[in-house]
């Protein structure tokens, strides 16, 4: 199993995080404020879900992030800025610039789809833990 951990610290203006698969730093994230996982305005729930790939004529092939509460069509995909750009999924960034804003998404993208495409394709699980990251 491939855990793809989400380590996220939260702002009224954006929710920035940090991906970690297996003790390694893979990049950064953007997603929209904790709004009480209201669709289309807020980051989903902390938890554990488990992530498919998925094809759409918008974004080709991505990630899906699925069972998540009261929510569907939760993806992975290239963004720059969360509130401009995200309706709840989740962005990789190779660079925070603020609160809810990266630089370089699409490199971050495709060093995470990489890693989580490689171990679906041996026909590994795949799980997102998402957790609030504590102060250190």
């Amino acid at each position: 199993m491939l855990v793809v951990k989400l380590l996220r610290a939260y702002s009224d203006q954006g929710t920035n995080g940090e991906i970690w698969i297996g003790g390694d730093l893979e990049c950064y994230t953007i997603e929209l404020p904790w709004r009480d996982n209201v669709r289309n305005i807020s980051c989903i729930p902390e938890g554990t879900y488990p992530l498919v790939k998925r094809y759409s004529k918008r974004f080709g092939w991505h990630i899906l992030v699925r069972d998540v509460p009261m929510r569907s069509a939760i993806l992975f995909h290239p963004a720059n800025n969360a509130k401009k750009e995200l309706r709840g999924c989740i962005a990789p960034v190779s660079e925070l610039t603020g609160d809810g804003k990266g630089i370089r998404s699409r490199v971050a993208f495709e060093k995470l789809k990489g890693a989580v495409y490689a171990a679906l394709d041996q026909e590994q699980e795949v799980v997102l833990i998402i957790e609030r990251k504590e102060n250190v």
